[in-house]
C-alpha cells in the first residue's frame, strides 16, 4: 500500500543565500508554463483556506509571460470571489540586475500571504533577493504547478524556499522542506 507521496531530492543545492548578491548561477531556463487549471486554481486557493490563522490579504507575483500574467489574473479573481483582499498583482522579469525593486513591492504591503506563479528561473532568482533583502516568508506563499521542478530547489539554495507550497496541475499539492519536494498525490482523476 502507498502512502500517496513521493519525496523527490532535488540534486546538489546551490549554497545558502549569502553575501551581497543573490544571483543563482547556473540557472536554465525551462519550458513556458502551461495554462492554469481550474483543479490547480482550486488547490491554490484550498491550501491558502487551510492556513492558520487565515489569510485576508495576498499579493500575487508572476513571470511576464501571457500565461504567467493570465494565470496571475484569474488567482486574484478566485481570491476575491472568496472574500479575500488582493493588495497588489505584479511581475517580474526572467532576468535582472537585481530583482531589488521587484521583491520590495512584493513584500512592501504585508500581505498575509503571498501567491506567485511563472517560470522558475526568474522565481528562483526573485525568491533569492526576497531571501536576502526582505522580511519575505516562504511559510507563508503559496505557488502553481509551473514551479514544482527540482532546479527550485538545487538552484535556489537550502533554505530559500522552505516551507514554500503549492498546487500541481492535478489538484494535487507540493511543500519543499529543506532539499526535498515532499508531492501529495491527487485523489482526483483528469484535469480541467
Amino acid at each position: 500500500m502507498t502512502s500517496g507521496k513521493t519525496y523527490t531530492l532535488a540534486g546538489p543545492p546551490a549554497p545558502t543565500v549569502t553575501g551581497s548578491s543573490p544571483l543563482a548561477r547556473g540557472t536554465v531556463a525551462g519550458p513556458p508554463p502551461r495554462p492554469l487549471t481550474r483543479v490547480e486554481q482550486a488547490a491554490v486557493m484550498r491550501l491558502l483556506e487551510e492556513r492558520r490563522p487565515r489569510p485576508l490579504t495576498v499579493v500575487i507575483g508572476s513571470s511576464r509571460d501571457t500565461v504567467s500574467r493570465e494565470a496571475a489574473e484569474r488567482l486574484a479573481a478566485a481570491w476575491r470571489e472568496r472574500g479575500g483582499t488582493v493588495l497588489d498583482i505584479l511581475d517580474w522579469p526572467e532576468e535582472a540586475a537585481s530583482w531589488l525593486r521587484q521583491a520590495r513591492r512584493f513584500t512592501a504591503q504585508a500581505p498575509d500571504a503571498w501567491i506567485v506563479t511563472g517560470q522558475p528561473t526568474g522565481w528562483v532568482q526573485m525568491g533569492r533577493r526576497l531571501a536576502l533583502s526582505t522580511d519575505w516568508d516562504p511559510a507563508r506563499t503559496v505557488a502553481t504547478a509551473s514551479l514544482a521542478v527540482d532546479d527550485l530547489i538545487a538552484q535556489g539554495g537550502i533554505g530559500t524556499f522552505d516551507h514554500l507550497c503549492g498546487a500541481h496541475r492535478d489538484g494535487g499539492t507540493w511543500a519543499v522542506f529543506r532539499t526535498l519536494r515532499d508531492d501529495h498525490l491527487s485523489t482526483r482523476s483528469g484535469q480541467a
